[in-house]
């Protein structure tokens, strides 16, 4: 037991030194050796948990991508059995609030992978997760392919981009909005629209 907790320090250390590096210097600058000197770890150790700085970055967003839509389950199996099944249109809001409560909980991490000196590639990771979850999910898709009125890539594209762009702005921002103030901003934009959110004034 003791060994494995050594274990668990040991990688908690190398990932916190290896976000702080990402935020501080971008992934391409970092080096083994930056990571081990402030991780207070020597190579041999570092090689034990991971074969380099990619191997890491890859399990670090692997980590994000699984936890999120468990998060986002177990908070629909919980607010539906609160609130009941004939709720269900009001789950949107409050799922974004767990996804929001998430990302403030992880905010160096997620700040460090969605920044400018983060991995380009993990957006685009996360805007086929969120296809997955609006489109592919073959028992309770959120979006019905049917019944868009435009072709369905353009439409997550659009939804997928501008939602991260809210979250960057948000964890790279000065500004301290509750992760329940931010999952009513991005439920405005997405219920009405950049247009009602800007005037106040319902396209027709």
């Amino acid at each position: 037991m003791n060994e494995d907790m050594r274990v668990v320090r040991t990688k908690e250390a190398i990932r916190a030194a290896f976000i702080e590096l990402l935020d501080e210097k971008g992934f391409n600058s970092i080096t083994v050796k930056d990571i081990t000197t402030r991780a207070h770890v020597n190579r041999s150790t570092f090689y034990m948990h991971y074969e380099d700085k990619y191997d890491l970055m890859e399990q670090l967003q692997r980590d994000v991508l699984e936890q999120i839509p468990q998060l986002a389950k177990r908070a629909f199996t919980e607010i539906t059995e609160e609130l009941g099944h004939q709720h269900a249109v009001s789950l949107p809001l409050p799922l974004a609030v767990s996804i929001f409560e998430y990302l403030d909980e992880n905010r160096k991490l997620m700040r460090a992978l969605l920044g400018p000196e983060g991995d380009l590639s993990f957006q685009t990771k996360l805007k086929k997760l969120m296809w997955k979850a609006l489109i592919e999910d073959r028992i309770n898709p959120l979006i019905k392919q049917e019944r868009m009125s435009v072709p369905s890539d353009y439409l997550i594209a659009y939804v997928a981009s501008a939602h991260i762009g809210v979250i960057q702005q948000w964890l790279n921002g000065d500004r301290q909005e509750t992760p329940e103030e931010m999952a009513r901003i991005l439920f405005t934009l997405s219920l009405h629209g950049p247009f009602y959110a800007a005037t106040g004034i319902r396209p027709h």
